[in-house]
């Protein structure tokens, strides 16, 4: 079962750290853990969860077409959005695969891309 670190915007501060069985969504683990990632609309239509994977984004169901779609309007790109080499992912989308690990993340800042 991985563990899913939640830090601050800055990354600096560990806020949370939760266990995660396997197809748990982010989102539901953020508000099991009080975790700082702001929601909105929990359909990958708003981008208001937009998250940034510091570590672990192999431990994560790639992305679908429409998150892909969506982070491509934010500029995140398909190529930052699935695999090893992830960077955003949407909270309300992100899913959680099965296996040891740990996946360490944090809600995208105000004045990031």
């Amino acid at each position: 079962m991985p563990q899913v670190d939640f830090r601050s915007a800055d990354g600096e501060v560990l806020e949370a750290s939760v266990d995660a069985p396997s197809g748990a969504l982010i989102a539901d683990l953020c508000d099991g853990s009080d975790a700082s990632v702001p929601f909105s609309c929990r359909s990958a239509t708003c981008g208001t969860c937009r998250i940034v994977i510091l570590e672990g984004a192999e431990l994560l169901v790639p992305a679908e077409d429409e998150e892909l779609a969506l982070l491509d309007v934010f500029g995140a790109g398909a190529s930052n959005a699935s695999g090893a080499g992830a960077t955003q992912r949407f909270a309300c989308q992100a899913r959680v695969q099965s296996g040891p690990g740990r996946v360490v993340l944090r809600p995208v800042a105000d004045d990031e891309p």
